[in-house]
């Protein structure tokens, strides 16, 4: 087959507010932006470019790029970012600041070109496969998706790396060479340079194949993701305080497979790190078939998953870190409408001043001054519309707040006494009286 404008035409989206192209500068994108340019289409267009700053090169580039620009009259953004890639890959790293750059430009209408080929996908599907991936990995790169408020699209992937070898020569073009490309210790160059070409000499069509190999897994996961909606409606999902929790009970009556899959979907629904099967795995054991009695917990990267009256809940670690490695409550004044007060670096109490006070839910609104502890144990207080103290242990379990809160409940001490606790009940002797002003109370976690 043979690239030309033409066939980039057919898959570029109609009544688009503007085009971007993400131009590296190097042999791939250079083609896609020539190619966009020969369409003369209505649209506009903007090709934009991240200097990394890893290579000693990478001013050469960014200049290249505007140079070419220039040259075909297309208008031109750069942006310099810095790679952080402690405790992770290079690659990685700056992929993550790339995109970053990517969703900061792209707005609502706009459409965001990237260059990845036929022969970029087989890679990334072998890479997956070797990584253990599931039908969601082997789906590998799709053709288009969600970025930020717009949408990215790879207009390429049914083209070959050849072909686009052949339109940059017949055209002409000039471009860059990255030289980590033939850095073998990367995991994708290693493939490209020693697997691949032995592979197409066995089997000259594979990369068509697998975009066929691809595809079916991608249909198989878009199936598995209808499936896994419709079973996370009947588990029930509730926010909770912090994270959410779906009922233990649908889950047990699945099969092994259909549970692990509504929690993948779950999690990701959640925007939280994708679990490994060792921990779903461990979920299963721990916590959806463990001992009534029993406190289990899994945690992989900042996710934590725990039970509780037969719900399974999850959450950010953080939220769970021990009160001393991170607390600073202390002494609060009330002199403003709304007061937020810091607990720790993920929790805050917030006092908000009310005109007209619910029973039994507002602290006085005379108060001026509160301070702020964590348990130490021992404590009692009386509940308003209570006739008697009683044990803070006690009223928790009473109230049905999630143990692993207990501890970190904020307790709202007035001239020594206690006054509230969180934002669960206000002690009958500091609490508002009805129609009268005082202070809800809020507390927050994230």
């Amino acid at each position: 087959m043979v690239f030309t404008p033409a066939a980039l035409h057919q898959h570029l989206p109609s009544n688009v507010r503007r085009l971007w192209v993400a131009l590296s500068g190097g042999l791939d994108s250079v083609v896609l932006l020539h190619a966009l340019v020969q369409l003369k289409l209505p649209t506009p267009v903007t090709a934009l470019h991240v200097n990394h700053q890893i290579s000693p090169h990478a001013a050469e580039w960014q200049e290249h790029c505007a140079a070419l620009c220039s040259a075909w009259g297309v208008e031109y953004i750069t942006q310099t970012v810095v790679v952080e890639h402690s405790g992770r890959g290079l690659e990685e790293a700056a992929r993550t600041a790339r995109y970053a750059v990517f969703e900061a430009h792209v707005r609502e209408g706009d459409w965001l070109l990237t260059a990845h080929h036929a022969d970029d996908q087989a890679e990334t599907l072998l890479l997956r496969l070797l990584r253990g991936s599931g039908p969601r990995g082997l789906a590998a790169m799709a053709r288009q998706r969600p970025l930020g408020q717009g949408t990215i699209l790879r207009p390429l992937l049914d083209v070959k790396r050849s072909e686009l070898d052949s339109y940059a020569i017949a055209h002409q073009l000039t471009w860059v060479e990255d030289e980590s490309n033939t850095d073998t210790h990367y995991d994708r160059n290693y493939l490209r340079q020693k697997v691949m070409p032995s592979l197409a000499l066995r089997w000259p069509d594979y990369t068509r194949r697998w975009q066929q190999s691809a595809q079916a897994c991608a249909e198989s996961e878009q199936l598995l993701q209808e499936l896994a909606a419709e079973d996370l409606e009947r588990a029930a999902p509730r926010l909770e305080r912090q994270g959410c929790s779906v009922a233990l009970a649908v889950l047990r009556e699945m099969s092994v497979a259909r549970r692990h899959n509504l929690l993948r979907y779950w999690f990701r629904q959640q925007c939280y790190a994708a679990p490994e099967l060792v921990h779903l795995q461990q979920i299963d054991v721990q916590l959806i078939y463990g001992r009534a009695d029993a406190e289990g917990e899994v945690r992989w990267g900042d996710v934590a998953v725990q039970r509780f009256r037969e719900r399974l809940y999850v959450m950010r670690s953080l939220a769970l870190t021990p009160m001393q490695e991170q607390s600073h409550p202390g002494l609060w004044q009330l002199i403003n409408k709304t007061e937020a007060c810091c607990l720790s670096a993920n929790a805050w109490l917030t006092f908000e001043y009310c005109s007209s006070a619910t029973p039994a839910s507002c602290l006085r609104a005379d108060i001026t001054q509160v301070e702020l502890r964590w348990r130490t144990g021992g404590e009692r207080c009386r509940p308003a519309g209570r006739a008697h103290s009683q044990t803070l242990k006690k009223l928790l379990q009473e109230h049905g707040l999630e143990p692993w809160w207990r501890e970190r409940v904020p307790l709202v001490y007035v001239d020594g006494q206690l006054a509230a606790v969180g934002d669960l009940w206000v002690c009958a002797d500091f609490v508002a009286l009805p129609g009268a002003p005082g202070y809800r109370l809020q507390w927050h976690i994230r």
